[in-house]
């Protein structure tokens, strides 16, 4: 590939040579034609030019010389139609001279001074000859007089002239100065053939010495390639199309314990380990219809005796003019088909856990049906009860047996509200999401008013930011706003005005994080770790009714939504409870 590349830049190099001797003299030779040619037509145009430009002022004064014969009397038809020549003919010739002169600002600025002159001449020249008409000749004349004193047009006429003539001896004088240019150029063309000449002979030399230089890179090259195909650690075989050997890596030989220097059928390499029939028919179509063999696995047995699990890739090699060859490469995956079978034992031992948490499950729902009705009829039967005796002993009571009833009363209802709440953790835990749009300000809305029923005399001041749509179980939600705001109002129950603000912020993960914030007793944020738990409590029952779950509750349901939960407060200084949710594109959730 090398020598052709060269052989193709000699040959660019020969024909640009050629085209240079060849083509300079000729560009050269056409370029002083064309600059000829140019110079005669500027000759034209500046002698144009002038003819214009004196016939302009031919015009102006013939139609003056007119006036003064009807001045003196030569009244006849051809006279004054003279003496009218210049407002009909010279404004067309103006036109004609500054589209004649259009490349050339100096020519356009006099031309805008002769345009000026000949307008002013021009109706000074008719204001001659209304006067003439209304019989003032005097008058006439001395329209006549203050025309020439006023616009005199010769000396512009004079500079125009000038200019063109000056531009004209400029153009040809660079006309000439490339005449002469050309004929330097046909002198250095003649010694550039020379010189190409010489440099195309030393070029070859250098050429022929640069091909034994690539020939001998190139050899060092292919003998790079194959110390770095004996040293890959991936068996490597190079099989002609018979499927005999041509050439092996040392991983290949080691592996099937094949002697480099030889030639062998591939059908008998490694004692056999190739002799699968199927494998050999893949390997034929590879070969004969350039069908690429990919992760072909199966198991050998190796020159030492073991059987390893191998996948072989194999793909069609061909040079043009040579017959096809066949690469073939070996990689022994018996670790990772091995690393496979301990995946699958565990995978059927997570089945089995699978299995015995579903019946851990069952027994669950078992024990909340038992704790629902079994639990819940001795509680009956205790309320019940106490209902009847305080009915039965009825004024016969004392303060302290009162009191004893109340409590046992008081305690069954408190152990039922217990077991109900449980029943409700147990179910967030277990049941299953049905997830959909949600509407949070529409919750926070609806959990406000339910949070401030019961509380008409107190004063609640709500601040509700704008809240997102976000995707989530609608009922398990609500539940999450009507503990927050429930605590809020609970536990601003001291404060002579309660305040609670509900505002929501796109965290670092881009997920939203919606707060609470009261301005109620707070709580102790070493005891924040107990706040989430079943039935843990920082304040007496005495100063905030509650049984300690709805916390728990609200962690269970924001953790099942992939969320999180956690509080800021100091004592007295109310407190700060915000929650996450994940920022979920709501336009493909189920409404």
């Amino acid at each position: 590939m090398k020598i052709r590349g060269a052989l193709r830049w000699r040959t660019a190099g020969l024909l640009l040579a050629m085209l240079i001797i060849v083509g300079l003299p000729f560009m050269v030779t056409l370029s002083s034609s064309d600059q000829t040619q140019l110079a005669s037509a500027w000759v034209i145009h500046s002698t144009e030019v002038r003819s214009m430009t004196y016939r302009v002022a031919y015009v102006v004064h013939d139609s003056e010389a007119a006036i003064y014969r009807l001045l003196a009397g030569d009244a006849n038809a051809p006279t004054n139609a003279r003496s009218l020549r210049a407002g009909n003919e010279v404004p067309a010739l103006l036109q004609q001279l500054r589209a004649m002169t259009r490349d050339n600002p100096q020519q356009q600025l006099l031309l805008g001074g002769l345009e000026n002159s000949v307008n002013g001449r021009n109706i000074l020249m008719n204001q001659a000859l209304q006067r003439l008409r209304a019989g003032d000749a005097a008058g006439a004349r001395q329209s006549l007089r203050d025309a020439d004193d006023l616009f005199a047009i010769n000396p512009q006429i004079t500079r125009i002239v000038d200019n063109e003539n000056t531009l004209l001896a400029a153009r040809e004088a660079a006309a000439a100065g490339q005449r002469t240019d050309g004929r330097w150029v046909l002198a250095i063309t003649a010694l550039a053939q020379l010189l190409l000449l010489a440099i195309i002979v030393v070029a070859s030399e250098r050429q022929i010495g640069q091909r034994r230089l690539a020939e001998t890179r190139e050899g060092r090259a292919v003998q790079r390639s194959r110390l770095i195909f004996q040293a890959v650690r991936e068996p490597i075989a190079l099989f002609d199309a018979d499927l005999n050997s041509l050439l092996v890596n040392n991983a290949f030989s080691e592996l099937y314990g094949q002697d480099q220097r030889q030639a062998q059928p591939l059908a008998q390499v490694g004692n056999g380990a190739w002799s699968d029939e199927m494998l050999l028919q893949r390997l034929r179509d590879v070969l004969l219809r350039d069908r690429e063999l990919w992760d072909y696995d199966t198991v050998q047995r190796t020159v030492d005796g073991l059987e390893r699990n191998v996948v072989i890739n194999a793909r069609r090699l061909q040079q043009e003019g040579e017959p096809p060859t066949l690469l073939l490469t070996v990689s022994d995956v018996t670790v990772r088909a091995l690393a496979e079978q301990r995946v699958t034992e565990l995978n059927r031992q997570l089945e089995g856990k699978i299995s015995q948490i579903t019946d851990i499950n069952r027994e669950l729902e078992a024990f909340s049906y038992s704790v629902s009705h079994d639990l819940r009829a001795p509680l009956r039967h205790v309320a019940g009860f106490v209902r009847k005796l305080q009915q039965h002993l009825a004024d016969r009571l004392d303060d302290k047996a009162e009191h004893y009833i109340e409590v046992i009363g008081g305690s069954a209802q408190r152990m039922a509200q217990l077991i109900d709440d449980l029943l409700v953790f147990s179910r967030l835990g277990r049941g299953p999401l049905r997830l959909q749009a949600v509407d949070m300000q529409s919750l926070a809305e609806e959990a406000q008013a339910l949070a401030e029923a019961g509380h008409e005399g107190r004063r609640i001041v709500w601040k509700i930011d704008a809240l997102p749509m976000v995707i989530g179980d609608g009922n398990m939600l609500r539940t999450v706003w009507q503990n927050l705001l429930g605590n809020a109002v609970k536990y601003t129950g001291q404060c002579e005005v309660s305040r609670i603000e509900v505002s929501v912020q796109q965290g670092r993960q881009g997920d939203y994080e919606f707060t609470v914030a009261d301005n109620g007793a707070g709580f102790d944020m070493q005891y924040a770790d107990k706040l989430f738990g079943v039935f843990q409590r920082l304040h007496r029952a005495s100063e905030f009714p509650g049984n300690g779950i709805g916390l728990a509750n609200v962690r269970r349901i924001i953790t099942r939504h992939g969320g999180r939960v956690w509080a800021e407060s100091e004592p007295g200084q109310g407190a700060r409870f915000h929650f996450s949710l994940p920022a979920t594109d709501t336009a493909g959730a189920q409404h």
